[in-house]
């Protein structure tokens, strides 16, 4: 019987050890046609078995993401070969061990990261943007292979050898238009805290009668969101005929293409009738080295973004564009992130902006940071059981069904980057919320690989950044600069429980009375991400009219809030 046990073991052993020996070696170097420089960065490694894209654009955390593994390099060289083996964690499979049997096509990326000498001290490696709006997919510079098909087998995966031969190349500047005009200014708030120089963009749309009406100066709409290449939602020709209709899988649309160029052509029609308000709009440019925006707010990591864009870059667009360059003509509005970014700026600059127009902005009261409340849970991966293990959904639709969950998202964010240099969502947060690490990058929030919350960074998130709190904190001295300036407007069944922390806003917001608040929030009833106010017509296509929605709002605000003496003729004419 002893005999039969041992030989069992053993055999059970040799499976093990097969199983690992047989996963074999994908083994990745770069060319000197790529570059002829050493490169320090994150090397990924991809998996397909979807053929209609290449790997590098498939990669997300929903249910038809595909498979990503990923590990830092520093001063890798040309021909210089890099394996990958069962010890690199990846997403949705943590080890190449688990790579299940079929044909896929694989492909390798380097996403390279840069040295920053911070004004903090601190010596730091990170991706700089390069026009793209910080993707690591599509950054100019990066080098990537062509997809190839390879075979895993039920052994494993037979040795593969990558060369990345290839680079992305630069991306051209938009052009100037009559009626758009493209800036990029030198920061040097930004320029002194990386120790380079970093710049600040926007897109601005300049009013009807622009070069007719010298003497005209302007209200300002600042639109907030993620990075856009050029001045969103503005056509000056109907719809191409010959464009072929594509079908919109997030609205259930086909022809949604053909949908957004005539809401585009329709605004430039609104743009120009004699009754519209001329004012400039801008839509602004402030990627990072963490993620494609900013979050308008002043970091510990990522720097004096709020500042760089209040002081610096808005006085200079008003300046060269006539603004009125006072704060009762500025204007606030966005979603998403642009939501959060717009009711921010207006809490932490309330004299600077006369109004915000927030919609599903991200998590503005902590205790309802999507699903978890930072203060009080303990794990932000799993609900708090003393016999399950449920695992927190971070992704539904508005019929509740789940794509996602918290825990999925941050192993891929662990994957495409560690120190919070991924990129994406849950990393930019930290990287704008935490206070910096004594490696200079942003402290984690929680333990990204466990979901451990640390509390002592949640109070330093509450202090500096929950604005519901800040605002619950502040209003004594808050509330009068306030009064009339926030509007928030979320759908009750957001794609990301955002409309849960509204909830908390809202009814501190309505319960305070010295002052009252005097603006307004509203829900869209079954409405997913990103409801922003309009009960009249369907998400679909209410997202697409931001910059022409909120404008009566504006103008009543400016006629109840003006000072005395304020110019409110040179820019009202037809």
């Amino acid at each position: 019987m002893k005999n039969i046990v041992l030989i069992f073991s053993l055999l059970l052993l040799s499976c093990q050890s097969k199983d690992a020996d047989d996963v074999g070696r994908i083994e990745v170097s770069f060319s000197e046609q790529a570059s002829a420089s050493s490169k320090d960065g994150r090397l990924l490694l991809m998996f397909s078995n979807n053929d209609e894209k290449e790997p590098r654009f498939q990669i997300n955390d929903g249910l038809d993401g595909q498979l990503i593994f990923g590990m830092n390099v520093d001063e890798m060289n040309y021909g210089e070969v890099i394996t990958f083996d069962d010890s690199v964690f990846g997403y949705p499979f943590k080890s190449l061990t688990e790579v299940p049997p079929g044909e896929y096509h694989v492909q390798a990326l380097l996403h390279i990261y840069e040295t920053f000498n911070l004004s903090t001290g601190h010596t730091v490696k990170l991706p700089m943007d390069n026009g793209e709006g910080q993707q690591w997919n599509t950054s100019p510079g990066n080098l990537y292979s062509k997809p190839f098909k390879i075979t895993v087998t039920e052994d494993g995966i037979s040795d593969v050898n990558i060369v990345m031969d290839q680079k992305i190349p630069s991306i051209p500047e938009p052009e100037d238009t009559k009626w758009i005009k493209h800036i990029k200014m030198k920061s040097e708030k930004l320029s002194e805290f990386y120790g380079r120089d970093m710049y600040l963009g926007a897109h601005v749309l300049l009013p009807k009668g622009f070069e007719e009406h010298p003497e005209a100066k302007y209200p300002l709409m600042v639109f907030h969101g993620h990075f856009p290449d050029d001045f969103g939602g503005f056509r000056t020709t109907p719809p191409d005929p010959d464009t072929e209709p594509e079908y919109s899988e997030r609205f259930d649309l086909e022809g949604y293409n053909i949908i957004q160029q005539q809401e585009a052509y329709d605004f430039y029609k609104r743009w120009n009738e004699p009754d519209f308000p001329r004012m400039l709009i801008i839509e602004i440019q402030h990627p990072t080295p963490y993620y494609d925006d900013s979050y308008a707010v002043n970091s510990a990591s990522q720097g004096p973004y709020g500042d760089a864009i209040t002081y610096e870059l808005i006085p200079y667009i008003e300046k060269e564009f006539r603004g009125l360059g006072e704060g009762w003509s500025r204007f606030l509005y966005g979603g998403s992130t642009g939501g959060w970014e717009a009711l921010a700026v207006q809490v932490k600059y309330p004299e600077e902006y006369n109004g915000c127009f927030a919609a599903c902005p991200d998590p503005i009261d902590f205790r309802a940071y999507c699903l978890t409340n930072i203060y009080e849970d303990k794990n932000a991966y799993y609900y708090d059981s003393a016999h399950k293990k449920l695992e927190v959904p971070s992704h539904r639709d508005y019929l509740g069904n789940i794509q996602s969950t918290l825990k999925q998202g941050n192993h891929l964010e662990l994957v495409l980057g560690d120190k919070s240099r991924s990129g994406q969502q849950w990393d930019i947060w930290e990287a704008t919320y935490s206070p910096q690490g004594t490696d200079g990058y942003p402290v984690r929030i929680w333990d990204k690989m466990t979901g451990d919350i640390n509390h002592e960074i949640a109070e330093y998130w509450k202090e500096n950044y929950d604005l519901r709190y800040i605002l619950e904190r502040d209003w004594d001295k808050l509330g009068d600069n306030l009064k009339g300036k926030i509007n928030i407007y979320c759908g009750d069944m957001d794609n990301y429980y955002l409309n849960n922390a509204v909830y908390l806003m809202e009814d501190f917001l309505e319960n305070t009375t010295n002052p009252y608040y005097d603006g307004e929030v509203l829900y869209g009833d079954c409405a997913e991400h990103c409801w922003n106010g309009d009960p009249d017509v369907p998400n679909a296509i209410s997202r697409l009219r931001y910059n022409s929605m909120y404008v009566p709002k504006i103008m009543k605000r400016i006629a109840e809030s003006a000072p005395k003496g304020a110019d409110l003729t040179s820019w009202r004419y037809q």
